[in-house]
């Protein structure tokens, strides 16, 4: 049954919801629901990044709250985000079960949105389907199973087969999908995946955004120190030995440069103390902050770094961290080749070098360091500019809510919103 008076009764079903840092989640739903749409979540219990529950959560067989009005229904899962693979597959699966089970219990939408990764959260999804003939989308930020042999996580046998059959079953069967850049589309579409596939860039957390539009963000005034920033997930992915390289050259070469890794991350302990052991003191890691407290952070920063590995599926990946980073109007140190590259340079918001090349990384550094502090603040103008234009909160929005609607109407076609 189409929507009525074209507002939508919408299912959320993502692992991964607020207070975890989640820029598609509490945001999105409630960005949906001001525009008059009726929107329930179906989510797990707190416990991303680190892997332990969040206080005030308890795992039980299920949990309804309510956020911002918003109704949030939680189910079971194993809490874990470290490096074993058992432990990953178990917080995985036993999402993918409670919330299938618990799917069932809900009033029937007119559409459901997934959230993936993991893929394993579209279980729900396709069982409404199944039985309910309810569309849904779903919105790819990671490509399964190659994303988790790009990380390491898991490199061949009969797991990685099975999670690449349950993701070409999951995507074939959707409605329609989302994904962040034409390098998603074409290779889903080499796979023969023959579903609407619609390009939408990731915007930044709109904390962000309020940050920037508040002013927060001050200008740089201390220049003894050029501090470049690294905020977000420290990873196997995003392989940050290249900063500790780069930093031992620069310690030699430009004392004056610093690197300031904030956040957290399986690879962090081990990270840090590679750090101590290379005696680079010119590499300070902070702990990691809510979105909404980095203007302090952020204000001390002359550059802005992105970086993952040098791996074929990377260089269709856009890091949702290049979002923000251009929405904040600082200069961007990227690290990652192929579709990000040609958005910051599409955006002239920055310098990029070849990834995990620690010589690269120090010459984009010292380039960045030796321009003018005029030039490097065009730099950053020009950035935020083009997310105003091309990627704001608002605008990736209203392309979000014409795929739902288009789903829920049963009238879709392939469409990039770049």
């Amino acid at each position: 049954m189409p929507p009525i008076n074209g507002f939508m009764r919408i299912l959320l079903i993502t692992q991964w919801f607020q207070p975890e840092p989640h820029f598609k989640g509490l945001p999105l739903a409630r960005s949906l629901r001001d525009l008059g749409h009726k929107v329930e979540v179906l989510t797990g219990f707190p416990n991303y990044p680190g892997g332990k529950l969040y206080p005030g959560y308890r795992v039980k067989t299920w949990m309804r709250e309510y956020m911002d009005g918003i109704p949030v229904m939680r189910g079971a899962l194993y809490p874990s985000h470290d490096r074993s693979v058992f432990k990953r597959i178990l917080n995985y699966l036993s999402f993918a079960l409670s919330s299938t089970l618990l799917v069932l219990f809900l009033r029937r939408p007119d559409v459901v949105y997934v959230y993936c990764p993991p893929m394993t959260s579209a279980a729900g999804a396709v069982i409404l389907k199944m039985l309910r003939r309810v569309p849904y989308v779903i919105d790819v930020q990671d490509l399964w199973p190659d994303t988790l042999t790009s990380t390491g996580m898991v490199k061949e046998g009969l797991m990685l087969k099975l999670v690449g059959a349950w993701s070409t079953f999951a995507m074939r069967r959707a409605d329609a999908l989302i994904v962040l850049s034409s390098g998603f589309k074409s290779r889903l579409e080499s796979r023969s995946i023959e579903r609407p596939i619609h390009v939408i860039q990731n915007w930044a957390p709109p904390e962000i955004e309020t940050m920037v539009k508040s002013a927060e963000i001050k200008n740089r005034r201390d220049i003894k120190t050029f501090n470049i920033l690294f905020a977000g997930n420290i990873g196997q992915a995003q392989a940050l030995d290249t900063v500790i390289v780069a930093a031992q050259r620069l310690k030699r070469e430009r004392s004056n440069i610093q690197f300031t890794l904030i956040g957290t991350g399986v690879d962090l302990d081990r990270l840090r103390a590679a750090s101590i052991a290379a005696k680079t003191d010119n590499i300070l890691f902070l702990p990691p902050r809510k979105p909404s407290d980095m203007a302090s952070v952020f204000s001390e920063a002359d550059g802005l770094l992105v970086h993952l590995r040098d791996d074929p599926l990377f260089s269709i990946t856009i890091p949702s961290k290049t979002q923000a980073y251009l929405a904040i109007g600082r200069p961007i140190l990227m690290g990652v080749s192929g579709d990000a590259a040609a958005l910051v340079k599409a955006a002239r918001a920055g310098i990029c070098f070849k990834p995990e090349d620690a010589d690269s990384l120090a010459e984009a550094a010292i380039k960045l360091s030796q321009m003018t502090a005029s030039a490097r603040e065009q730099m950053g103008r020009a950035g935020a500019a083009f997310y105003d234009e091309h990627l704001s909160f608002n605008k990736g929005i209203s392309k979000l809510e014409r795929v739902l609607t288009s789903v829920a109407k049963g009238n879709n076609q392939n469409t990039n919103f770049i």
